[in-house]
């Protein structure tokens, strides 16, 4: 709105003589506003370990906005790891439908033996055996002497599984098991074939699963052919999938740069791809918003030049200038007589302006007017003095 009543102003500036140009000028009162607002959005998503940034804040592009807490998957035994299929970037889904599962583990229990209780010593007890029992394995051949510790993994009816521990056998021989480390007849339990153990499938698709949840592998910790131990980290995943296949690690950066107005979450919150984390303010893009009469839109117009004067600075170093850029077509007033419009104005905001600031803005009205007023009036000191008198008649009136 006007800060001064022009047209009063202007009836005195002529009874005192003044030049038209030292008090024709209009002012408005601004604030500084946003003209655009960008998003930051999750690249990929998990629960927030690490958020510190509130509304207010300036960011930079490449600035950590968060830290996502990755789904570790460890080694769920001993082994050598064969078979690394995943990739940093890939999906587990993907890689588990091609390949099985993400990766293999050989472990060290390398013999697996099919067994039964057929062949064991003719007593009840020899015929029921337990899972977890350590037995004893030697080759049915004397003549080749392989000899293995094992322990029964699996029992169904009459048959059973026994995985090595320790010693060697050859591929296919067939064995007797025992229950003495001795191999006494009497603590024969039964006869069984060697065959390989079956590497540990890790990261491999659960049957039946319909979960929509993706998920993709955000860092790989081993290659093909390193010695794991149970519980070492083998890789880490994040959910959705990584655009570009490809992840710098679990902080989220920002790829853009401005003021936060808003913010979206918070330390402990589930974060999914796509969602809008933060809103930025971009500084380049802040304008000075205004209200004006609708009796000033014959004064202001889109594309005029204005004078932009900061108040948070009196020393007149942050006098600038902006350009009208647009002006509502709606009215801003509601229940009011007069209808009022907003102006936006574009101007190059240094590094001490805030949005929020307030603003003198100014449009020096036209000169030659005043100035062809002051000419008639010396040129007649008659006409001075009868154009006098209606001023100072007009000025009352005003008053009044």
């Amino acid at each position: 709105m006007k800060r001064n009543m022009l047209r009063i102003a202007l009836c005195f500036a002529l009874i005192l003589g003044l030049t038209g140009s030292a008090l024709a000028e209009t002012t408005f009162d601004g604030t500084v506003v946003s003209g655009e607002s960008v998003s930051v959005t999750a690249p990929f998503g998990g629960t927030v370990s690490s958020f510190r940034l509130r509304a207010g804040d300036e960011l930079a592009v490449g600035d950590v906005v968060a830290e996502v807490a990755t789904t570790k998957v460890y080694a769920p035994e001993d082994g050598v790891i064969s078979g690394l299929f995943g990739q940093a970037g890939d999906t587990v889904e993907d890689v588990a439908a091609r390949m099985g599962a993400v990766l293999y583990i050989e472990p060290v229990q390398k013999y697996s033996v099919s067994a039964s209780v057929e062949k064991a010593y003719n007593n009840s007890d020899n015929k029921f055996v337990n899972i977890g029992e350590t037995v004893y394995l030697k080759s049915v051949y004397s003549s080749n002497g392989n000899t293995a510790t094992g322990t029964i993994t699996a029992v169904d009816g009459a048959n059973y599984t026994v995985e090595t521990t320790s010693g060697e056998l050859l591929m296919e021989e067939t064995v007797y098991i025992y229950r003495d480390a001795d191999y006494t007849s009497t603590s024969k339990i039964g006869r069984g074939t060697v065959s390989r153990t079956a590497a540990v499938a890790v990261g491999a698709a659960a049957t039946g699963n319909t979960a929509s949840t993706t998920n993709s592998i955000l860092a790989i910790h081993v290659k093909d052919g390193d010695a794991v131990t149970r519980g070492q980290l083998l890789y880490e995943t994040v959910t959705g999938t990584l655009d570009g296949l490809y992840a710098t690690g679990n902080q989220i950066v920002s790829d853009e740069a401005g003021i936060i107005a808003s913010v979206n979450l918070s330390a402990g919150s589930t974060l999914n791809k796509g969602d809008t984390i933060l809103t930025l303010y971009p500084k380049d893009k802040m304008q000075v918003s205004m209200d004006i009469d609708e009796y000033d839109l014959a004064d202001i117009h889109e594309g005029d030049t204005l004078q932009l004067e900061f108040d948070y600075d009196d020393s007149g170093n942050s006098v600038s200038t902006g350009t009208v850029a647009l002006i509502s077509h709606v009215s801003d007033s509601s229940g009011s007589s007069d209808a009022s419009y907003k102006v936006y104005i574009n101007f190059t905001p240094t590094e001490e302006t805030r949005l929020g600031m307030t603003v003198i803005v100014s449009k020096p009205e036209v000169a030659d007017a005043a100035d062809a007023q002051t000419s008639e009036t010396e040129g007649s000191g008659t006409t001075q003095a009868a154009t006098a008198e209606p001023a100072v008649t007009d000025v009352a009136e005003a008053a009044e």
